[in-house]
């Protein structure tokens, strides 16, 4: 093979591998359903701690607000990984100029995406663990034991991750700083 068909067959190949981030966009797409159903749910939520307000518990209702910050959690996450992810990994929105643009959009790296994926189900999973200590008379030990050991696994799973985030972090910064 020529070195001139050699370029012309990586100029395609890299056109195609360029191309393929759009089988991306439908999956970004998919998020979005997703967020179309978190707000079914809080409304749900919402509705059922209205229409008992006046003869369920404290813990019943404690419960009830966390599972609706629960829920405006993972509304958060998804509207990162959705906005981020397309962002970085398909391509620029095209909604700068819209004055309600946040301005976090474009700033995100894939690790700042990982570290706030994390630290949003480390959120979640303590909102989990708080609500099974309220109900703690209503679960078993076993279904307890599991919910903490959950949860402190995804605390070390983010410490790990923040940890490898600022290692590579500072492979970056090193390069920069010592081009070869």
């Amino acid at each position: 093979m020529s070195n001139k068909t050699a370029r012309a067959f990586e100029a395609i190949a890299e056109a195609c591998f360029f191309n393929m981030r759009w089988l991306a966009a439908p999956l970004y797409l998919g998020l979005g359903i997703g967020l179309i159903v978190v707000p079914i749910k809080f409304a749900q939520v919402a509705w059922h701690l209205l229409a008992h307000a006046w003869v369920i518990d404290f813990d019943d209702v404690f419960v009830g607000v966390l599972d609706l910050i629960d829920l405006v959690l993972l509304a958060n996450l998804l509207l990162i990984v959705m906005f981020a992810g397309y962002e970085n990994f398909v391509s620029r929105l095209d909604v700068r100029e819209h004055p309600d643009f946040p301005r976090w959009i474009g700033h995100v790296t894939f690790g700042d995406i990982k570290l706030k994926l994390m630290a949003s189900i480390v959120a979640m999973s303590a909102i989990h663990v708080l609500a099974d200590f309220i109900r703690v008379d209503q679960i078993s030990d076993r279904v307890l034991a599991w919910s903490v050991g959950l949860h402190l696994a995804f605390i070390i799973s983010g410490l790990i991750f923040a940890w490898m985030d600022r290692i590579t972090e500072g492979d970056v910064s090193a390069d920069h700083d010592h081009p070869e």
